[in-house]
């Protein structure tokens, strides 16, 4: 995103704020459907679900994984036949909602979320599409033996169609290594559920996990690079199954800015910290270890020499408030906006916003056809902590 913009976001709106580049997002979209080619995409809106406001076409389905966020799937009147309603604790309600609402398909986290789902809909004289979700040794999806045991008892189940199968076993893997050893435990139990239940899935959705780094460029040459690593064996595997390949944080961090004010500078036993207008309760990068790693920060409206150490802190009141430890910046002033990038996904809604009553950052969205929207103002969280 351009740094004009930026600091027009920064002057119009103020700090602190998260800028939204839909214009970037749906090219990261487009470079990863063009290099699965017929593989449909799904966008995992955890991960940012302000970009529902402009998913790309690009995107064929999307994860809705609570209650909260299907609302939220409601309210911008997202298709309901490209809804994936996934996540553990879905209860009878939820699930209802999630059936009269039309969510196209309805993953199974446990034998209660099948009996519910079927119970739902024989009320309702409807029918599920179900995906069983295959655990990958956590507290998610359902341990193996006990898929056997559904799908050799499916007819149990008169209002579901077992269609498929969901794994996903966690995010940032930084090899392509790591994701074809995943990709084979789960081809392993497709072909045990095969040769047990005489059982082929129709539908596949997995979640490579494939790594978005936020601490050494050059960032979008290693995206480009996981990416054709990652959509080989995504395309290999296609040629068995039909898949569907689920993103978060691959697919939505290179679109989002944090911008965060300089509001004080000191001197404190050699060390220059800077204390910013925001803080860990709204910034978050994956695997910053104590805020050692250094993402991708730029002071706006500068051509200065990036020749002084900072520690740059947040407004909380703890020592653990820190974006980071050490900065190499053009020598700072009051005032001064800094642009924090790569934060397109998750630390817009993983912050610990309710701490000390801080409020709550705007959020914008941009591109160049509607230039800056505001869709989220500042909230002050204080009316919430009593």
């Amino acid at each position: 995103m351009r740094n004009e913009i930026l600091l027009k976001a920064a002057e119009k709106f103020g700090t602190p704020s998260f800028v939204f580049d839909t214009d970037e997002f749906a090219r990261q979209a487009d470079s990863i459907k063009s290099a699965l080619g017929d593989i449909p995409l799904c966008f995992s809106i955890k991960a940012n679900p302000f970009l529902l406001h402009a998913l790309p076409e690009s995107v064929s389905r999307v994860e809705v994984c609570s209650p909260g966020e299907l609302t939220i799937c409601q309210k911008l009147n997202v298709k309901p036949e490209t809804i994936i309603y996934s996540g553990v604790n879905k209860g009878t309600e939820d699930i209802a909602r999630a059936v009269d609402y039309g969510a196209g398909i309805m993953t199974a986290e446990s034998r209660l979320h099948v009996e519910l789902i079927n119970r739902v809909c024989l009320e309702r004289g409807k029918r599920a599409d179900v995906i069983l979700r295959l655990t990958s040794g956590n507290q998610f999806g359902i341990d193996p033996d006990e898929i056997i045991e559904i799908i050799s008892n499916k007819e149990n189940y008169e209002a579901i169609d077992f269609i498929g199968l969901h794994y996903y076993s966690g995010t940032q893997k930084k090899n392509a290594g790591v994701i074809e050893k995943d990709i084979r435990k789960f081809e392993e139990f497709i072909e045990r559920l095969e040769a047990e239940c005489g059982y082929v899935p129709k539908h596949v959705e997995y979640g490579p996990g494939a790594a978005a780094d936020y601490f050494v460029p050059p960032y979008e040459e290693k995206d480009n690079e996981t990416l054709k690593e990652t959509a080989e064996l995504l395309k290999s595997f296609a040629k068995k199954y039909s898949l569907t390949v689920e993103m978060g944080r691959f697919l939505a961090s290179s679109c989002g800015t944090y911008l965060t004010s300089v509001a004080d500078i000191k001197n404190n036993l050699g060390t220059n910290y800077v204390i910013c207008d925001g803080g860990i309760n709204h910034l978050k990068y994956y695997g910053q270890t104590m805020a050692m790693q250094v993402p991708p920060i730029t002071l706006l409206g500068s051509d200065k020499v990036y020749d002084h150490s900072y520690t740059l802190c947040g407004s909380l009141c703890t020592t653990a408030d820190l974006l980071v430890r050490k900065a190499e910046l053009p020598e700072l002033k009051i005032g001064d906006v800094l642009a924090f990038g790569r934060c397109g996904a998750y630390t817009v809604t993983e912050g610990t916003v309710l701490f000390l009553s801080r409020t709550m950052p705007r959020v914008m969205l941009c591109s160049e056809k509607d230039g800056l929207k505001l869709v989220r103002d500042f909230y002050d969280t204080d009316k919430l902590n009593f």
